[in-house]
């Protein structure tokens, strides 16, 4: 696990005391090392954190001749039966690291490379005879890819951090980014809170190319080389997909312990991460490490559960308990993220890393289950209103949103007839954002809603991103559509993004054998009903750890791993947020109104409502902005 960065510059070779300035403030990424190439149009730069070869894994790293380089992040986990296939093609290694094996993979296959790594990357390869740069980031998106482009530079990095140490990246930022981030509490790729700035989307590669003749700008070309595809297969029977699905779940967790350094597993005592934490128990034969986060607050802590599993496997169990000082972290959290980012559980996921980190440099987690086996309790719910999509739109108005909209803000059942009466992509759209239009359109300043083009000027929030991915199965089945959607936007832009950054922070690898592309594809086929099954949530997940994990384990409530903000803010915490949403510097930086903010501040104080996720979104956008406005 590493962090990267580089510059194709048509006009100038790049300048090394910038490319160092871009590394090093990556430090945490990479802490056991930093390497450089910068030769003609091109500057290269790694930061390493050692896991594999730890002697011979340096980077920037190239092929026999010098003519490719590689800088890399991420690990290929297949990458020594492709070294074996290389080998006999011809080609010579000199290290025993992943890294190579992608550069001699791009000599082999060119653009068609990422086609053939199963694990999780983010790399770089500059090839001089082809006057290419080629980009590409993994098919579910757990390494981070940012870039700027004008024609004649093309700068890229894992951080945004790194980006914005260029002078000649501007720093203007978007407003359509900020409404998303309000909407979904994330900024949905390819965009970021910076206009000139963009991500690099999942199972997606890059080609940036030389111009054929002086004066000609860069050429680039974004394509996807993978895509999920759903293909229910009904043939097979319950007993026979949970066969296929154990036999699968158990290589992906086998091949992520390939590790020369020290290795454990995050535990909730949910049924994910006790799925790894057993199965890691069944093919290593040492006590697997484990590490568990807590709050003296029981209705959000899983402790006693993820006490029970590490007897049950006999691990060996390390706890941290997060109290409301941990707000004190919400600066260093802000400085990570390089953009503003409102699932408030990155508090406690940086404590466990940080906590794993004083033991192990790898880490297991169970990321991933809840999308690609419908984990969520919010798809039963989705599901349960649809008995009532039947009736006509107009019906379903009358019925339930007139009524809604006669019932105050935050009245019981008010929520439950506003979903009600919307067909189903914007039921779900509701369930899993927090944006309404008249609290957008009230907390944005006047000049931010000017700022804003298209669709959104006219309708707020418009979920478009939403609804590519949801209208991208448009044969399938309603579960499976909303499934999809929170696979290529929650999943690849909160938990993912949130895991990266809070444990990179504390230079920590982790790996998520739930997310093993292979593994998705196989649940890819598995049909709903196995899924979501008479109201039981990861029906044939659950089936597949029977006998292994406890009933009380699989079947118990799902909590999630959340704060309990809405205890912190209304005791704790309320002077903090009025402190710093409304001071000075807060309201002359002029995003939102100071009076719908107070206003926003005083609703949460009266009983009954529970506003914490806006105020946590606006303390974590002013930190942001401190730092890096």
């Amino acid at each position: 696990m590493c962090g990267i960065v580089g510059i194709l510059d048509l006009k100038q070779t790049p300048d090394r005391n910038l490319i160092e300035k871009m590394n090093r403030i990556m430090h945490h990424r990479g802490p056991d090392g930093e390497g450089y190439h910068i030769e003609g149009p091109v500057a290269l730069a790694h930061r390493r954190l050692s896991i594999i070869d730890l002697s011979g894994g340096a980077q920037p790293l190239c092929n026999e001749d010098g003519t490719v380089w590689i800088t890399f992040n991420g690990e290929i986990y297949n990458f020594q039966q492709l070294r074996d296939e290389l080998i006999e093609k011809g080609h010579r290694f000199k290290t025993r690291c992943d890294t190579e094996t992608i550069v001699h993979a791009w000599e082999e296959w060119g653009e068609n490379c990422p086609q053939k790594f199963r694990g999780m990357f983010a790399f770089a390869v500059w090839d001089a005879r082809r006057e290419t740069l080629f980009l590409a980031r993994d098919r579910m998106g757990k390494k981070p890819l940012y870039y700027y482009a004008d024609g004649n530079r093309f700068v890229f990095a894992s951080e945004i951090k790194a980006l914005v140490q260029d002078p000649g990246i501007p720093r203007e930022l978007d407003p359509g980014a900020l409404v998303d981030y309000l909407t979904y509490n994330y900024i949905p790729f390819p965009q970021t809170i910076f206009k000139s700035i963009r991500k690099l989307e999942p199972g997606y590669s890059l080609s940036v190319k030389l111009g054929k003749s002086p004066g000609m700008p860069l050429a680039l070309n974004l394509a996807p080389y993978w895509t999920l595809t759903y293909a229910p297969d009904h043939s097979l029977s319950e007993q026979d997909w949970v066969e296929a699905l154990r036999a699968k779940l158990e290589e992906a967790v086998r091949i992520r312990l390939i590790s020369d350094v020290p290795l454990g597993a995050f535990l909730s005592g949910g049924i994910d991460s006790s799925a790894v934490v057993a199965l890691m128990s069944r093919v290593q034969s040492a006590p697997v490490k484990t590490f568990s986060i807590g709050f003296k607050e029981e209705d959000f802590s899983e402790l006693k559960y993820a006490r029970r599993i590490a007897e049950l496997f006999g691990t060996e169990h390390h706890e941290y308990v997060v109290e409301p000082d941990a707000m004190e972290v919400l600066p260093q959290l802000a400085w990570e993220f390089d953009e503003p980012f409102a699932d408030s559980s990155a508090v406690p996921t940086y404590y466990v890393s940080k906590l794993a980190r004083e033991n192990v440099t790898v880490i297991l987690s169970g990321d991933g289950g809840d999308e690609t086996f419908a984990g969520y309790r919010r798809y039963r719910w989705a599901n349960d209103m649809g008995k009532y999509d039947w009736l006509p739109s107009w019906a379903r108005r009358s019925l339930f949103g007139l009524p809604a909209s006669l019932m105050p803000d935050g009245m019981k059942g008010k929520g439950t007839l506003q979903h009600l009466s919307r067909d189903p992509f914007a039921r779900y759209a509701g369930l899993n954002t927090f944006g309404e239009s008249g609290y957008l359109k009230g907390m944005l300043n006047g000049d931010v809603l000017s700022g804003l083009q298209g669709d959104s000027a006219r309708d707020l929030p418009d979920f478009r991103v939403m609804r590519r991915y949801y209208d991208e199965c448009r044969d399938h089945d309603y579960l499976t559509r909303i499934q999809h959607v929170d696979t290529k936007t929650y999943l690849a832009e909160d938990i993912l993004t949130k895991v990266d950054r809070a444990s990179m922070l504390c230079s920590l690898e982790t790996r998520a054998p739930l997310l093993d592309h292979e593994v998705v594809e196989l649940a890819a086929r598995i049909p709903s009903r196995f899924k979501l099954k008479d109201g039981e949530t990861k029906y044939i997940l659950k089936k597949t750890m029977a006998g292994i994990l406890p009933d009380d384990i699989l079947y118990r409530r799902k909590m999630g791993f959340g704060v309990p903000l809405v205890h912190w803010f209304k005791k704790d915490l309320t002077a903090y947020s009025r402190d710093v949403l409304l001071s000075q510097q807060a309201r002359e930086r002029g995003y939102f109104n100071a009076g719908a903010v107070e206003k926003l501040l005083d609703d949460h104080q009266r009983a009954g409502r529970d506003l914490s996720a806006r105020i946590w979104a606006l303390l974590f956008f002013e930190h942001w902005a401190r730092n890096w406005l």
